[in-house]
């Protein structure tokens, strides 16, 4: 897991060549302009970044969870924001490679892995965010066809994704009363809130997604009536895993920042990077950064290997990486002065992106829940 071998390394490489050619020279004016670049999506992936764990046949690059992480923490180090909405719509590509039927698959996956159609996954809604089983989205079946109605609120990529991934109530309340739908964006019926204000991850679009009595056909549930609970959950497994992975990332960079200015600047006759104090800052920056991607691949090689903890260990990464990618990016901050205060220094902005990465994907509350509960049931993390 530690040692990568030459293939392992080759995909490292190119995940942080693409960010560094075309994420980081534009990521502070995305983030100004709130522009989504299309075209820069389409050209990761031409690298197989539109669908990184989904099967070949279909134009996936086949690849495994623990290579997704480290792409991830790649892209990040450019620009948090759009890794984010890559590893969202990679999910939304997962969930139909794993439970589509073939023909769903065949419909579906070519446009997804080539990003020529966007992917938005949407759970969340204005009165069920953490209490996702509380949802109250419904779809009846009418003939050949279901008729979708109610609004999905904080939706990544919305207004601008092609597929959208909606868990809607087809039973009885709870969990297993749910099952999830692919909604095509020119669905009549179909329509968006504004683009949110927000405090971060500008550069790409966040909307409520808005179903008046959308049809979709039958042919669209994803995996069986009542199972939509059970394909949301297992998509977050990897979504947590992967913005942990964008914490890591632009943790990384922020780091990469602090010790290039801490050696450029100079106070009281020497540079900053001279004072033991700034020293041990960065220091424990580093041990900290890389304490989280140790249990960030620990985790995604449970999940991997469909271990009996991977739920566990998921949460765990998740709520340790991003609260740690998060307190790095800070720290940088703070070494700057005032400086890391302006956006030209591209602090400000990490800061920004890394904060909303300990509510989505699961609140960092919620993934104590989960990591509570096992602990409770006898579960203690023996080896």
């Amino acid at each position: 897991m530690f040692t990568l071998t030459d293939d392992e390394r080759a995909i490292s490489e190119t995940a942080r060549d693409f960010a560094d050619e075309f994420l980081a020279p534009n990521a502070v004016e995305w983030d100004q302009t709130k522009h989504f670049p299309v075209d820069v999506l389409r050209k990761a992936a031409a690298l197989g970044m539109g669908g990184i764990y989904v099967r070949e046949d279909v134009g996936g690059s086949g690849l495994r969870r623990l290579d997704s992480v480290r792409i991830f923490e790649q892209l990040a180090t450019g620009d948090p924001s759009i890794a984010a909405y890559i590893s969202i719509h990679n999910m939304v590509a997962w969930m139909i490679d794993t439970y589509g039927t073939d023909e769903q698959r065949r419909q579906w996956l070519p446009d997804l892995c080539s990003m020529e159609r966007l992917g938005s996954y949407c759970l969340t809604e204005p009165g069920a965010g953490s209490d996702a089983a509380a949802l109250a989205t419904k779809a009846v079946r009418d003939g050949d066809e279901y008729v979708l109605t109610g609004v999905k609120q904080f939706i990544s990529g919305a207004g601008a994704s092609d597929v959208y991934l909606v868990m809607a109530r087809t039973g009885d309340a709870g969990a297993r009363g749910i099952s999830a739908f692919v909604v095509p964006k020119d669905s009549a019926g179909l329509s968006f809130g504004a683009n949110e204000k927000k405090m971060g991850w500008n550069a790409q679009p966040t909307r409520q997604v808005i179903m008046d009595g959308v049809r979709v056909p039958a042919a669209n549930l994803l995996g069986g009536e009542g199972n939509g609970f059970r394909i949301a959950m297992n998509g977050l497994n990897g979504g947590r895993l992967n913005i942990a992975a964008c914490s890591v990332g632009g943790g990384q960079a922020a780091l990469v920042k602090a010790l290039g200015y801490l050696s450029e600047r100079r106070a009281f006759g020497a540079p900053l990077v001279d004072s033991q104090a700034l020293q041990f800052q960065l220091a424990d920056m580093r041990t900290e950064l890389e304490a989280a991607r140790t249990l960030l691949w620990r985790a995604a090689s449970a999940l991997d290997d469909d271990a009996p903890d991977k739920v566990d260990l998921c949460a765990m990464a998740k709520r340790f990486a991003t609260d740690t990618g998060f307190e790095v990016a800070n720290r940088a901050l703070q070494m700057h002065g005032g400086y890391g205060y302006l956006s030209e220094y591209g602090l400000e902005k990490i800061v920004r992106d890394l904060r909303v990465h300990q509510i989505l994907e699961g609140t960092n509350e919620i993934m104590r829940v989960v990591v509570a509960r096992s602990v409770i049931a006898g579960k203690v993390g023996t080896v």
